[in-house]
């Protein structure tokens, strides 16, 4: 009886509240953002983008890529996915007046051009995907400020300069992709004290330093089970205490400047079955 009853003030409160959903009007802030980002982008989206509401307007449906959710009396846009179609030009500064997105992918393009310091105005964003493009200049250490940052994906683009370090400010941070640019300098060790890191790869740049001097943290990558980094220049020899990230399960050393052995203590990492 008691089960009935809960299930019928559910449904009672899901028909009183689905009209207020109707109702809610889109933030003026994110509308105007997304109209901004509208008149940049290629036809490709242009076509798909009908109104002036990205959340959806009477008859028109959502902004195809944007999903919107309900706070309050308004909508405001918590993802925005447009990728694989071609977008050509800068980056757009708009997105980063989207303060409420948690997921911004527009992978797969052509964006050109630095990502905007103001990118570290997206504090609940958690997903940051901008791999295979064409960006440029340093990446930003803003990121550094986005704390709730899991997924951080930076590939296959031509970013320069050094790793920032800022990036060990990022405490949730579970997968790290900066492989295919053109990074200098050594990799801050710092990046160890990510303690929910499991994902780790700078391949394919230009790296320079050592193992030792990455892992000279104690206690560094607790959660680590897969390392790259290959093709750069790396020196030196492989560390025995590199034995210590227990959690490996992939190491990627290849097409360095590396000499020595194959430190005995690697075979002992349980789940070690790529090196």
């Amino acid at each position: 009886m008691a089960l009935r009853f809960s299930l019928a003030a559910f449904s009672l409160i899901l028909l009183l509240s689905y009209p207020l959903l109707l109702n809610a009007k889109t933030l003026k802030r994110d509308m105007k953002a997304l109209n901004e980002i509208k008149a940049s982008l290629g036809w490709r989206v242009v076509y798909a983008w009908v109104g002036d509401d990205p959340c959806g307007d009477g008859d028109l449906p959502p902004w195809s890529g944007v999903t919107c959710s309900t706070q309050g009396d308004y909508r405001v846009v918590t993802e925005l996915e447009v990728y694989a179609v071609s977008i050509v030009g800068p980056f757009p500064t708009a997105v980063t007046n989207l303060l409420d997105l948690t997921r911004l992918d527009l992978h797969n393009n052509k964006l050109t051009g630095p990502i905007p310091p103001q990118i570290g105005r997206l504090k609940r964003l958690k997903m940051l995907n901008l791999r295979w493009n064409k960006l440029q200049d340093v990446i930003p250490p803003e990121i550094g400020e986005l704390k709730s940052l899991t997924h951080l994906h930076l590939s296959f683009n031509s970013f320069k300069g050094e790793i920032p370090k800022e990036l060990a400010n990022l405490p949730e941070l579970r997968y790290l992709y900066l492989q295919e640019n053109r990074l200098v300098g050594r990799i801050p060790a710092e990046l160890g004290t990510l303690q929910n890191l499991r994902h780790l790869d700078v391949g394919n740049n230009h790296l320079v330093g050592t193992i030792r001097e990455l892992i000279r943290i104690e206690g560094c990558f607790p959660a680590l089970r897969n390392l790259y980094l290959n093709n750069n220049y790396l020196t030196g020899g492989i560390p025995a205490q590199l034995a210590n990230l227990t959690k490996l399960e992939i190491l990627y050393l290849s097409y360095n400047k590396m000499s020595g052995i194959v430190p005995l203590g690697l075979s002992h990492i349980p789940r070690l079955t790529y090196l």
